[in-house]
């Protein structure tokens, strides 16, 4: 599918179902304002600069004014495109759950097997982050990523994903966190909302209870790597495979985040001023990331 296809086909995705529910989460306007340039219209390009790897609104913006002019004539400028995509930032949690069904009417109805984890969304790094204020509704300073051992501000992303043999999994649950929230607790909190067909979930040690690296709840066995007890230098041979087997089960679910990470660049959210911005550069990249992962059938 080339661009002007990919295009057009998110455009009249968008349409249908602004014209059926989305409508109801945009902010109400006043009679005077100027709406020759629709909802639909900012959502698409959006969403489309995104896909093509535009990572700031300017860029976004500049991209649509140089190259889809034909296509949106009515395009306004930067300042005022910039207001109407956070005046819309609510449409895009909708748009993604819809984004998110359309994806599991291709899924093998076999599929028990759940994925567990979740990615940093960082707004400031390292010392930065303890006079970081955007977006205080949410966002704290003590989140911490284990993998690359830094400190942030900023918010989390958990996510629950259907795994798939070969292919990437596809996102089940998708919520947001302050950054110090445990993943533990997100996920206690996502527990009640996972479909009754989900039947096993694999993640990493922090999400063990009681140490138990098998554990069962809400009708779900939840898989982890094995942990050490206090003193103990090396886990004995069972523990061994069973903690090896455990991660290469869940790994997908890292070379998920990666791929969104790599499509859409939504870790980084360092130019984010606003709540409502950030709720637009997570929600909305990760729509983008849904349809191209619905669009192309991503593997």
């Amino acid at each position: 599918m080339d661009w002007q296809d990919q295009l057009i086909s998110l455009y009249l995705f968008i349409c249908k179902h602004y014209q059926q529910d989305l409508h109801r989460y945009c902010q109400r306007m006043t009679n005077f304002a100027d709406l020759s340039f629709s909802d639909e219209e900012i959502i698409c390009i959006y969403l489309h600069g995104v896909m093509e790897g535009y990572r700031t609104l300017k860029l976004i913006h500049q991209y649509a004014n140089r190259h889809l002019r034909s296509w949106f004539p009515k395009l306004p400028g930067y300042v005022t495109f910039d207001q109407r995509v956070n005046q819309v930032c609510d449409v895009f949690i909708p748009l993604l759950e819809l984004l998110t069904q359309e994806i599991h009417l291709k899924l093998n109805p076999d599929v028990h097997t759940g994925l567990t984890d979740a990615m940093p969304i960082i707004m400031a790094q390292r010392s930065r982050r303890f006079h970081a204020k955007v977006a205080p509704q949410i966002a704290t300073k003590n989140g911490y990523c284990a993998t690359k051992r830094f400190h942030y501000y900023g918010v989390k992303l958990p996510v629950v994903a259907y795994r798939q043999a070969g292919k990437l999994p596809k996102p089940v649950c998708i919520g947001l966190t302050d950054a110090g929230m445990h993943d533990r607790k997100a996920f206690e909190q996502i527990l009640p909302f996972l479909p009754e067909t989900l039947l096993d979930c694999f993640a990493d040690k922090a999400y063990q209870i009681e140490n138990a690296s098998v554990h069962a709840e809400h009708a779900i066995t939840l898989f982890t790597p094995v942990k050490k007890a206090k003193g103990q230098v090396f886990l004995e041979i069972a523990d061994q495979w069973l903690s090896t087997a455990v991660s290469k089960v869940r790994q997908p679910i890292e070379s998920f985040f990666n791929w969104v990470n790599e499509k859409t660049g939504i870790q980084m959210a360092s130019k984010v001023r606003s709540y409502k911005g950030l709720m637009v550069h997570v929600f909305g990249r990760l729509a983008a990331a849904m349809f191209i992962m619905q669009s192309k059938q991503v593997v």
